[in-house]
């Protein structure tokens, strides 16, 4: 399952909390569309436009703190699943972690 909205986890390799903003992003790179698993932003400092971080579950090296999960994130998740598996765009890769 994946990590909730409000979740704080470290990358790999990274010295920073990384606060997840939401899940199965769609970005343009590349002169294409792609989707990552995550959006994310630093932590404590929140949401800054010009500072969103996109990676993957595999990006992912220690969770400090779960969302809040229920039985409507639940059901949620099932069908961002869904949408992602019947999706027609690429899985992102991440080429470099935040490392401040």
């Amino acid at each position: 399952m994946l990590l909730s909205v409000g979740s704080v986890v470290y990358l790999n390799e990274g010295r920073v909390k990384i606060v997840i903003m939401t899940r199965y992003p769609l970005v343009e790179a590349e002169n294409k569309k792609m989707y990552f698993d995550y959006m994310g932003s630093k932590f404590p400092e929140g949401l800054d436009p010009k500072q969103t971080i996109y990676f993957n579950e595999e990006n992912i090296d220690s969770v400090v703190f779960e969302g809040y999960q229920d039985e409507e994130e639940k059901r949620y998740q099932v069908v961002l699943q869904e949408l992602v598996k019947n999706s027609e765009y690429e899985k992102g890769a991440v080429s470099s972690i935040l490392r401040t």
